[in-house]
């Protein structure tokens, strides 16, 4: 299976030198909102082209959420930096309206996907509640892992873990969720027996930490080149 990612285009059209055809799936990693440079129409009208090109490739484009997303999505809850209060209306209008079109994270395999990481930490202060029959035996597997910060979502009292935000980006939590965890957090604490591949942190270039039985890989690297990091999943 062959997989591109974009990862934190803040607003960017470069996604769309993408030939969709060429790839098993394309997945975006998140952040589509929030520019300090382009203009609220640009913004708005690209995330419309997004959601078009899912819309056309239902079952090969996936959308995630970052946390410049969230804010807008779930309006006034879980602000962060560039916040458009201008903007707000439409996207939360945008966001609401095509909800069932976005997620927390994507798997494929011992690959998982989501905007910034899950790190061992975070998922040792998950709350159990009534959620605990389907976290516990998944997580002893982590074939389902993406299953459960899903569904975490779709539950109002859940999804507030998915958007913790640790010392290390300004908030008070143990430990940043797979929407907010910094690499400072992700790049020593990923979890054994799983490849994550997120954005959120900028890197100067693709870097992955670990190895074949474990990893993680940070590739937000629109910063300083466009460019958008492709892999292939062997399937067993």
């Amino acid at each position: 299976m062959k997989i591109l990612t974009i990862s934190d285009l803040h607003g960017r059209n470069s996604w769309q030198q993408v030939d969709v055809t060429q790839y098993d799936k394309v997945i975006f990693l998140g952040d589509y909102t929030d520019s300090y440079e382009l203009s609220d129409r640009i913004i708005l009208e690209n995330l419309q082209q997004i959601i078009g090109l899912k819309q056309q490739y239902p079952d090969k484009v996936v959308l995630l959420l970052g946390n410049h997303d969230a804010q807008y999505l779930h309006f006034p809850h879980y602000r962060c930096s560039g916040f458009r209060s201008s903007m707000q209306p439409a996207l939360s209008a945008l966001f609401t309206e095509q909800k069932s079109l976005f997620q927390i994270a994507h798997q494929q395999n011992s690959y998982v996907f989501t905007h910034a990481g899950v790190s061992n930490r975070w998922l040792a202060h998950l709350p159990k509640g009534d959620l605990s029959s389907k976290l516990e035996p998944n997580l002893q597997t982590l074939d389902q892992l993406a299953t459960v910060l899903n569904a975490m979502h779709e539950d109002r009292m859940l999804r507030t873990s998915l958007f913790d935000i640790s010392y290390l980006r300004g908030g008070y939590e143990e430990a940043g969720g797979p929407v907010w965890a910094d690499k400072l957090e992700t790049s020593t604490d990923y979890i054994a027996g799983l490849h994550q591949i997120v954005g959120h942190t900028p890197v100067p270039e693709f870097v992955t930490i670990g190895d074949q039985t474990g990893s993680i890989t940070y590739t937000d690297v629109l910063q300083t080149q466009e460019a958008f990091y492709t892999l292939e999943i062997v399937s067993i």
